[in-house]
């Protein structure tokens, strides 16, 4: 009898192990399917808020319909989207082009910098003599936004524009549903899982829906609140110019987004940046070289302090509800994994990865003090 038991044991185990294999197959010939569906959840996450307040807003007692709402909502994330790319983009992109040329017309005293390749070359011999950090830095950003590099791009896209497009259209009609139907994704997965856990599943994609959209708002928040911050600080104090200022704004907001490494990337390049136009073009106060470096700075650092100690803790205790030294944990982790890509996907996936702990594995002692308000998980 024991040995029937066994092997009935070993039969399940086997065909679990049979249906988990077929599944992740399945995942990987339709990953393209499987990359819109994520991609619109991920848009339905940022969508559900606006689509929140728009529904509340009503005339004569009644509120639109809700497939007019999800349109206007699509159109809202999408305006955005577009006004990014085309009015930003060609501003940061002209911002490097000019510095780098720029370049060979700077005039101010190389003896901190000739310093710094000192250094460089003496503990890094391999650079060869002849480095220089700031010719080096130029070559790179003049690199990201050449015309050549840029022309390959669209030529590679060019050559795709049909699976864009498909793309494209097929992730924003999957948003529109999700976005009409909160509970659409819990419903697909619910169907796809045994009858006595789909009520669990589904409060459980309901929890992650909620967490994850919290947290992509806040990050996109935070993002615009880093922007505004740095341009503020770069047009009123450093005096660089409109234009300029939000170019280096952007690039440190979108940076930011990179935990720990994004802020200070995003300083640096705001600094040499800042220099080379202060000396190229004239523009910002009339200082020392160095004093203006330090004012940039100061704004740059300032700009982070407000990020660090308001814009970070209201994101992630209210979104996640992590201790930061899990996160930070987390992030050690993810970044040892995968690198940039893993840093950026850890506090969604660990997201859920908590809230599936918390309904499904709260009986575990380790689960239990990780996260001893389960009641509040989601809400």
């Amino acid at each position: 009898m024991e040995e029937e038991r066994s092997i009935d044991r070993l039969a399940r185990y086997l065909i679990s192990l049979g249906a988990f294999a077929i599944i992740a197959a399945l995942c990987w010939y339709f990953r393209s399917v499987l990359a819109y569906i994520i991609a619109a959840f991920v848009i339905s996450l940022l969508g559900q808020p606006v689509f929140k307040v728009m529904k509340q807003v009503k005339v004569k007692g009644r509120s639109a319909p809700d497939w007019l709402l999800s349109v206007l909502t699509l159109i809202i994330i999408f305006s955005i989207l577009i006004t990014i790319v085309t009015q930003v983009v060609p501003i940061v992109s002209g911002i490097i082009r000019d510095a780098a040329l720029m370049n060979s017309r700077i005039s101010f005293d190389r003896d901190m910098l000739r310093r710094i390749n000192a250094w460089i070359v003496r503990v890094f011999p391999d650079v060869g003599r002849d480095f220089d950090i700031l010719s080096y830095s130029l070559t790179k950003l003049r690199d990201m936004t050449s015309f050549s590099g840029i022309s390959s791009i669209i030529g590679s896209l060019a050559s795709a524009v049909a699976g864009i497009a498909i793309g494209i259209f097929s992730t924003v009609f999957i948003s529109f549903f999700f976005i009409k139907d909160e509970a659409l994704f819990g419903k697909i997965v619910g169907a796809i899982v045994p009858d006595r856990i789909e009520e669990s599943v589904g409060k459980t994609v309901l929890d992650i829906e909620r967490l994850l959209s919290r947290y992509f708002v806040g990050l996109t928040i935070e993002v615009l609140g880093v922007m505004l911050l740095d341009f503020i600080g770069l047009t009123l104090i450093a005096r660089i110019g409109v234009n300029y200022a939000i170019g280096i704004a952007f690039i440190a907001g979108i940076l930011n987004v990179i935990p720990y490494v994004g802020p200070l990337l995003g300083d640096v390049i705001g600094i040499v940046l800042c220099v080379i136009l202060k000396f190229g073009a004239g523009v910002g106060l009339d200082v020392n070289i160095w004093i203006f470096a330090l004012i940039v700075f100061a704004i740059m650092q300032g700009t982070q302090l407000v990020d660090n100690f308001v814009y970070q803790p209201l994101i992630y205790s209210t979104s996640i509800r992590a201790n930061p030294l899990e996160i930070f944990i987390v992030l050690l982790i993810a970044g040892r994994i995968g690198g940039i890509v893993g840093i950026l996907l850890a506090i969604p996936a660990y997201t859920v990865i908590r809230v599936i702990a918390s309904r499904f594995f709260y009986k575990y002692k380790p689960i239990r003090r990780l996260i001893p308000d389960r009641d509040k998980e989601g809400e």
